[in-house]
């Protein structure tokens, strides 16, 4: 019976018959013999995905193939782009062909040689977006093969490791496979091969081995004194080369280690020998990091909230740290051992369920130490509700933690060896990942500390949290392969966001989005420097006054920023004009929603194209009167006389009524009013009045100051001074000095200035002197 796949293959094969022998010849003899190994292997692929016992090896191989083939072919969809645009503007400069009537001969020969250019280099593009799509799918198709594999494997249940039938045949089949692997070593060792081999190359084995020595033993030693040499620079109280000791002590062990190792790969002990001996540096670096990490994580202040108040729980945690590595060394061997001797799932699951089970107890016992030694310091904490966003998802992460160390192990038992496998190795690694990634943090940040001479403050900056947003996202990826995840499975994500989304039509990457952030910037940076250029050099030198330098600042920056987001889309690739329907159907919505704002955008541009008011402007708008300290597109700022700032609206100013005191000019007029007694001599008064107003000096003599006699009022003659000032800014000043004078001059010249006196009428006035009573 035939497959559902094969009917598809079939019916895709007839469907592109024509297609193949029409296109594929047209295209060249190199990119046909491409497109012919890739029918091959495309097949081949789809006979593997229909037997379900290929292996996942044989799967990978394949899908490794296929996408060597499939960036080809995106590179192909691709190709001559540029000449295809060219020859489709030459079309439409031609314009649609006439439904009535013949075209000219010219016209039409020229409209058919470039439709014929035009087909011929089409056909590479279709053929590489046909096979870029069949490559994608068959891709697709294996990953989710793979996936379902390890599901599958992952969910199957085995043997329990507590059934005492498995135990003795287990462990007769662990010892033979044990023996058989020390045999053959022996065998190898005892090779004349191996004999000659030494011979040959004792000397730079002993050269390696003696070095490997040195590292090992000495390598603590060289690191303090490393660290001694170094702490002379400074920076020895921030913590900076003590974290710098620290690694040293792990790294020169570990290449004294990788020394040894390859001297004794150079004597030949066999595949299995080779195997072994090439492990080792692999576990000794487990082991040195997990040691590593727990000196790290149980030192003084690298946690802030964990602080050990008894002694001997800083020596376990660290004990414990170490025991952790162990395991994940115990595990990698034994999986070694399965894929050289072949293990039956009895044997399997009772030689690994011990690390599983103590992995678990270890996980607990971490946990329950830092809950004690954090009980204990909310204790003496004064606040002990004070808890952070990062302390509450560490609480979280802790609790999950425990969770898997207390389902992992009774997975196990139940025979769900596989997914107990995958659910505490996992989980060690996780924290030790998070935790190396705490102490980088905080290694960053006391080498900015350093450097900035902030110091411990430095933990809190800005810098610290950017750096821990970058490990975090290194981490990431490191997260996804812990848990399972293939590294194909990330090349695919990183691909797919490499080549970017599609908004509206747009397609936006990440290269055409940083293209964009950095012409934008430099264009925004030349804008600051020219606006700084005009600002300070240009118009200073140049009669215009300040609000006219201010207004032609704004627009240089405006202009600047609209440019630069313009050039910035365009060298991005950003084509825009797809999204010109969806703006116009957004348009409306912004109108009536921003209708307020767009306003007083507008009547900024008018405040700064006809500057009806300038920057140091005296005005008074709505009840408030101030100087214009700043005007922008939105809003205008206002220092009024107690030195508060408002912030009024761009379109009050330009509907509403607004007195401008300083307009074009400093120059302004000012009225003191004055009051002398009935009976004064009017033009004595006047005299005077008109003496004290001239002898101002911030009075201008053209045009002259005048003295009016207003008129008769209810308890005074009253007179005022109108005099026009050089500056209307001095107005208070001069208005008080006016009246000191005039004080002084009416009190030397006898006349009086009188205050308000009122008679008051009784209409009833014997109430007041009510009779008295008759004693009679």
């Amino acid at each position: 019976m035939i497959s559902v796949r094969a009917l598809r293959t079939l019916c895709l094969a007839l469907l592109l018959a024509v297609f193949a022998g029409a296109s594929i010849a047209q295209v060249s003899d190199p990119d046909r013999d491409i497109y012919a190994g890739w029918q091959e292997l495309a097949d081949e692929t789809e006979k593997a995905l229909d037997e379900p016992t290929e292996p996942n090896e044989v799967l990978s191989e394949y899908r490794k193939q296929i996408a060597a083939f499939r960036e080809t072919f995106a590179e192909g969809r691709d190709k001559n782009a540029v000449r295809i645009r060219t020859l489709e503007s030459q079309l439409e400069a031609l314009g649609p062909k006439p439904e009535e009537g013949e075209e000219p001969k010219d016209i039409a020969d020229l409209r058919q040689t470039l439709n014929a250019q035009l087909d011929e280099l089409r056909v590479p593009q279709v053929v590489a977006e046909e096979a870029f799509n069949r490559a994608n799918g068959l891709i697709s198709e294996i990953d989710r093969v793979v996936r379902e594999r390890q599901a599958s494997q992952l969910l199957a249940r085995g043997p329990s490791p507590l059934n005492p039938t498995h135990w003795t045949e287990a462990f007769r089949e662990f010892k033979t496979a044990i023996v058989a692997d020390f045999q053959n070593l022996r065998e190898a060792a005892q090779a004349p091969q191996t004999n000659d081999v030494l011979h040959d190359s004792w000397p730079l084995l002993l050269v390696l081995s003696v070095v490997g020595l040195l590292l090992i033993v000495m390598g603590a030693h060289w690191s303090e004194r490393l660290g001694n040499y170094l702490r002379r620079l400074g920076g020895s109280r921030h913590g900076v080369w003590s974290f710098v000791v620290s690694l040293a002590r792990i790294i020169l062990p570990y290449f004294g280690v990788v020394l040894i190792c390859v001297g004794l790969l150079l004597t030949g002990l066999g595949e299995r020998g080779a195997a072994l001996i090439s492990a080792i540096p692999r576990w000794s670096f487990i082991y040195l990091f997990f040691r590593w990490l727990g000196l790290q994580v149980t030192a003084e202040g690298t946690f802030d909230k964990l602080e050990f108040r008894k002694p001997y729980h800083r020596t376990e945690t660290r004990l414990m740290v170490g025991l952790l590595g162990v395991m994940i060394v115990a595990q990698d061997a034994i999986s070694m051992f399965q894929q050289a001797v072949p293990l039956s799932d009895a044997t399997r699951a009772i030689i690994g369920f011990p690390p599983i089970l103590i992995s678990a107890l270890v996980l607990l016992r971490i946990q329950r130490i830092s809950i004690i030694q954090r009980q204990l310091v909310a204790e003496e904490d004064e606040d002990p509700a004070n808890t952070s966003g990062s302390s509450r998802l560490l609480a979280g992460l802790r609790r999950v933690i425990t969770l898997m160390a207390l389902t992992a192990p009774v997975l196990a038992v139940f025979g769900y060896f596989n997914a107990a496998e995958a659910i505490i190795y996992p989980a060690i690694l996780t924290l030790a990942l998070i935790s190396a990634f705490a102490i980088l943090q905080r290694f960053f940040g006391n080498v900015y500390g350093w450097l900035s001479g902030k110091g411990e403050a430095a933990q809190d900056s800005l810098f610290t949290v950017l750096v821990g947003f970058g490990l975090s996202l290194v981490a990431l990826p490191i997260l996804a392969l812990i848990w399972g995840a293939r590294a194909v499975d990330l090349v695919e994500v990183w691909e797919r966001f490499v080549a970017g989304f599609t908004v509206g039509g747009v397609q936006i990457s990440p290269v055409s989005f940083l293209t964009f952030v950095v012409i934008f910037a430099v264009g925004y940076s030349l804008t600051k420097l020219v606006q700084g250029a005009l600002r300070t050099n240009l118009l200073p030198k140049t009669s215009i006054d300040a609000g006219g330098q201010n207004a032609i600042v704004s627009f240089a920056g405006y202009l600047g920023v609209f440019l630069a987001a313009l050039i910035a889309i365009t060298g991005a690739g950003f084509d825009l004009s797809s999204l010109a329907i969806v703006a116009g159907a957004l348009s409306v919505g912004i109108g009536f929603g921003l209708q307020t704002i767009v306003s007083n955008f507008v009547s900024g541009i008018i405040l700064l194209i006809e500057r009806p008011i300038s920057k140091g402007d005296w005005i008074e708008v709505g009840g408030l009167m101030g100087y214009v300290r700043d005007i922008s597109v939105r809003s205008t700022r206002i220092e009024t006389f107690d030195r508060t700032d408002v912030i009024v609206p761009n379109s009050d100013l330009i509907s509403g009524t607004v007195t401008n005191y300083t307009r074009g000019n400093t120059v302004g007029r000012v009225i003191v009013p004055v009051g002398v007694a009935y009976g004064t001599d009017t033009r004595r008064v006047e005299k005077i009045l008109q003496q004290i107003a001239n002898a101002h000096p911030m009075v201008l003599a053209n045009p002259a100051p005048a003295v009016v006699f207003q008129g008769f009022g209810a308890d005074s003659l009253d007179f005022e001074i109108r005099a026009i000032l050089r500056d209307v800014n001095w107005v208070l000043s001069v208005k008080s000095d006016m009246n000191h004078e005039i004080a002084k001059r009416f009190t030397e010249e006898e006349i009086e200035i009188p205050f308000a006196q009122r008679d008051v009428w009784l209409r009833n006035p014997e109430v007041l002197n009510p009779p008295k009573p008759d004693p009679a």
